[in-house]
């Protein structure tokens, strides 16, 4: 008999088993954090000094502290009862993320949690035919250089209708920056400000991609040193049955 879930991992009582309600209680508290899962960030590295019981955090890369630095990168931290567990995720697995207000999703073949795409259907037809308005976002941390390129991508053959970022924490180094493409790196707004909470929406009229395209953060003045940059991709794609 096996010792565990197969899917959530959860502890199983075993045949003759003494203490059967520590095993029973593991489980039920390891579901109290996978159920309706919320974390409170993915992108703070240093490990809180004062967690509440029951909080967690996804860990980014660079992750630091006693318990933080030795768990893996995109493990889930849960403080519970005065001690860090650390959970391994599985593809497909669903997380809110608190400091972002948006669902994450765990790709198992990149080992990375990826923003879930806000999809709204406008018009169907048939066979599979449709119009939806998506927003693709995501949140760019510790940026530093002389530019960062985006990893959510504007996808193939959909139509832009424009870009927004929102300093969610202040950039260091530049003084200002711009956004864009390679190549038009002021496309979605130039010279914006650095200070957290700065925000700019840059509207350029329906405008179609043939390829997947990053958008691309440059700084001025600098390279950039550090901050946080909440960004989102505004647009349009068409459906079909193909």
């Amino acid at each position: 008999m096996s010792e565990t879930s197969p899917n959530l991992d959860l502890p199983l009582i075993q045949p003759a088993q003494a203490q059967k309600h520590v095993t029973v209680n593991e489980a039920l508290l390891r579901l109290d954090s996978l159920t309706q899962a919320c974390v409170e960030s993915r992108s703070l590295q240093a490990q809180p000094a004062g967690p509440e019981n029951g909080q967690a955090w996804i860990l980014p890369d660079g992750a630091v502290g006693d318990d933080w630095s030795a768990a893996a990168t995109g493990s889930l931290a849960v403080f519970r009862d005065g001690a860090w567990q650390m959970l391994a995720p599985r593809e497909g697995w669903s997380v809110h993320v608190r400091d972002e207000g948006r669902p994450v999703r765990y790709d198992g073949l990149s080992g990375v949690w990826h923003s879930a795409p806000v999809r709204q259907p406008l018009a169907l037809g048939l066979a599979g035919a449709g119009l939806e308005a998506q927003i693709i976002s995501e949140t760019l941390t510790d940026v530093s250089g002389a530019s960062v390129v985006s990893s959510q991508l504007i996808p193939d053959r959909s139509i832009l209708l424009g870009v927004s970022v929102r300093v969610a924490e202040t950039i260091t180094g530049a003084a200002s920056f711009n956004c864009g493409l390679a190549g038009e790196t002021s496309a979605f707004g130039g010279s914006l400000g650095t200070a957290q909470g700065s925000a700019n929406i840059g509207v350029i009229g329906p405008r179609p991609f043939y390829s997947d395209t990053p958008v691309t953060l440059t700084a001025n003045g600098g390279d950039f040193t550090g901050g946080r940059v909440a960004l989102a991709l505004h647009l349009l794609r068409l459906t079909a049955s193909l």
